[in-house]
């Protein structure tokens, strides 16, 4: 899922700060990582929903995305509730399938899908500008803060640096084989990639030298957080109490 980049199509979450909005995915996730009933993390899983629903994502794109996690996820019902001991559901030969190992694999699935749709929430209603500089305001070290902004920012220009390798290969008449020249290519490729990547990095730190960077990137606006920010926050307190009780 990718950082909102703009503000079009304003979502409800917008209309908190954007620290409210990281706090608030913080504290959800600590309390979502310590429940362990199925029923606590069903109702936790529905709030989730509900951030979803609020940040306004395009629907294609999460689809995809939960689709492609929940493939992990479907990869590990394949083997995980076959190792644990316990009581036995079923079994075929010496393998068993353990009441304990479907349990713990239900609960995984749960709040797994809980984090990532929290996740999905925060950074579908979140710039990368507004979230970065929330994270400074909340005394995240500087060096975290830039590594996400940057990483963010030329995760792209790497993927399209590989798509050009890629098609130039493929102009070349290279057609991908178990063979000594395939395995050879496809190394050559790696090494390009990593040795561009460097020098672009090279350039881009000269750059921003050029440009007086000292470490910081100034804000033009420094944003505040309002009594909504707070209404918000007790509410999703609240919320999870709620949740937690019901999972006693």
């Amino acid at each position: 899922m990718e950082v909102n980049h703009t503000g079009a199509g304003r979502s409800p979450l917008q209309s908190l700060d954007a620290r409210t909005r990281i706090i608030g995915v913080v504290i959800y996730s600590v309390v979502v990582a310590f429940l362990r009933t199925p029923s606590a993390l069903g109702l936790a899983l529905g709030l989730a929903t509900v951030f979803v629903l609020l940040a306004q994502p395009p629907a294609a794109v999460l689809l995809r995305r939960l689709l492609a996690f929940n493939l992990f996820l479907a990869f590990l019902w394949v083997f995980i509730p076959w190792g644990m001991p316990g009581e036995e559901v079923f079994g075929i030969g010496s393998l068993s399938v353990t009441r304990e190992g479907v349990g713990y694999m239900i609960a995984m699935t749960l709040r797994a899908n809980a984090l990532m749709l929290a996740l999905v929430a925060l950074m579908a209603s979140t710039t990368i500008t507004a979230m970065t500089h929330a994270m400074s305001t909340l005394r995240v070290p500087d060096k975290i803060t830039y590594l996400l902004f940057l990483t963010y920012r030329y995760i792209g220009e790497i993927a399209s640096e590989y798509a050009r390798l890629v098609n130039a290969m493929r102009v070349r008449c290279f057609r991908p084989s178990s063979s000594i020249h395939t395995y050879r290519s496809y190394a050559y490729l790696v090494g390009m990639l990593l040795v561009n990547s460097f020098e672009r990095s090279q350039r881009i730190r000269a750059a921003m030298l050029c440009r007086g960077f000292d470490g910081k990137f100034p804000h033009l606006e420094e944003g505040s957080m309002s009594w909504l920010d707070v209404l918000g926050l007790g509410v999703l307190c609240l919320v999870l109490a709620g949740i937690v009780y019901a999972g006693r």
